[in-house]
């Protein structure tokens, strides 16, 4: 079967990137039908409690979460509407926009770095690479994509860092966008669950990870208040689906 061949192939490589780059070049020599069915299977079992589908569609998310509103992204919805494909809606559900976000980030302020002048997207870059944390403070507010997207291959950048990133009220897209194409930073569970908390996390990146939470976050992204319906309505869907027990026996996925 070809679900069974995607897992063998997956958990053969080494790491999240090379998974990801691997689904990837295999999405794409595929036909829509082919991928959705894959993926379909592969979600089931992942309902079911299966470990190397847990553990695989860890890849899965990253892979739609980092791509947003892409082709990709629309084939899958338009194959799991057309076939009923269940589990796989699940995965790439579409809510409406949120309307909690900041500002576009050309509008919004540039932090004081102290040197009486407004430091140039350059000299910024510069200072999200250095290998200290001395600016670190200020970096984590900058309002440049460019700038963020540096400071999140820093590194001394911690997991603390991007929470705090993630978490910020009101959301900036451009900030959720970078992180959810980091892959790296989507395989840390506090990370997954605190976009799915920010209510500003657009639904092509949130509801991917829903796949890959545990009953007890799962049971969190269900009862927190700021969770959209259509997020908390595939929440209960796979709280449903999940074995009761397996949380304890399979933690959630942090391969790096």
């Amino acid at each position: 079967m070809q679900v069974e061949r995607l897992k063998r192939v997956l958990l053969s490589l080494p790491d999240l990137a090379l998974r990801t780059s691997w689904l990837r070049d295999f999405l794409a020599t595929h036909s829509s039908p082919e991928s959705a069915n894959v993926l379909n299977a592969l979600c089931e079992d992942n309902e079911r409690g299966d470990p190397q589908a847990r553990e695989a569609i860890l890849v899965v998310a990253v892979l739609l979460a980092a791509s947003g509103e892409s082709d990709l992204l629309e084939r899958l919805r338009e194959e799991s509407d057309a076939r009923h494909l269940l589990s796989l809606s699940r995965l790439v559900r579409r809510a409406p926009p949120s309307l909690v976000h900041d500002r576009p980030a050309h509008e919004l302020p540039v932090p004081d770095y102290g040197t009486g002048r407004e430091l140039s997207v350059g000299e910024r870059k510069s200072l999200a690479r250095r290998p200290n944390r001395r600016a670190f403070e200020k970096l984590l507010g900058d309002p440049h994509p460019l700038v963020i997207a540096q400071l999140l291959e820093n590194p001394r950048l911690t997991e603390d860092d991007v929470v705090r990133m993630t978490a910020r009220r009101p959301a900036r897209l451009e900030v959720l966008t970078a992180i959810a194409r980091q892959g790296r930073w989507l395989s840390r569970p506090r990370v997954r669950l605190t976009l799915l908390f920010n209510p500003g996390s657009p639904s092509a990146i949130a509801m991917p990870l829903l796949a890959v939470c545990t009953r007890s976050e799962l049971s969190a992204v269900l009862h927190h208040s700021e969770s959209s319906p259509v997020l908390r309505s595939a929440a209960l869907e796979l709280l449903e689906r999940l074995p009761p027990l397996r949380e304890s026996q399979a933690p959630s996925p942090t391969l790096q």
